[in-house]
């Protein structure tokens, strides 16, 4: 059970109604994000920048969702994120491979293990060390390195949001997890 109560749309401010009148379904983290009205507008606006405007590969940015959400650790970023990694083309295997916390595996290719190798340690040591940067820029655009870090940026904040109000999972995945 949530710690903080989920905003109901129909009693909360008006900014904050019209964010839910945009919003294509009603997830759990809305309603507790929505508690702060001048941060839930952009940060649905950047939540779909990342998730559907980004140039960097949907695979990729799959793979590093996950992957902050196995060391987060963050269960409700997980429960959501595989089906949508399944849709963006990652393989059963390599989600399995993620949810063991393997990613120097042979079912992930150079660039994925890339990826993977600077999301973790972005994430463990907030810097990826300069080898590792020196290959994401060899072989990424900076554009892409930058929608990079603000994808595991956005999921290591969310993944703190809704593991300290301990977000529910709605009841369709919370019946499969």
């Amino acid at each position: 059970m949530a710690r903080l109560p989920y905003v109901d749309p129909e009693t909360a401010p008006e900014v904050v109604r019209q964010v839910f009148a945009g919003l294509s379904g009603r997830l759990n983290i809305f309603g507790i994000v929505a508690h702060a009205p001048t941060l839930f507008g952009p940060l649905v606006a950047l939540g779909d920048a990342v998730l559907v405007q980004q140039v960097l590969d949907a695979r990729l940015r799959e793979l590093a969702i996950l992957r902050v959400a196995r060391l987060s650790p963050a269960r409700y970023v997980w429960a959501h994120h595989v089906q949508i990694a399944l849709d963006a083309g990652v393989a059963r295997e390599q989600i399995e491979a993620l949810e063991r916390g393997e990613f120097e595996v042979p079912c992930f290719d150079e660039s994925e293990q890339l990826v993977l190798r600077f999301t973790t340690e972005v994430l463990r040591d907030v810097r990826a060390t300069d080898l590792t940067f020196a290959a994401m820029v060899q072989r990424f655009t900076a554009r892409e390195v930058l929608e990079l870090l603000v994808t595991i940026g956005l999921y290591m904040t969310l993944a703190r949001i809704m593991e300290t109000t301990d977000v529910d999972l709605e009841p369709a995945l919370a019946e499969t997890a």
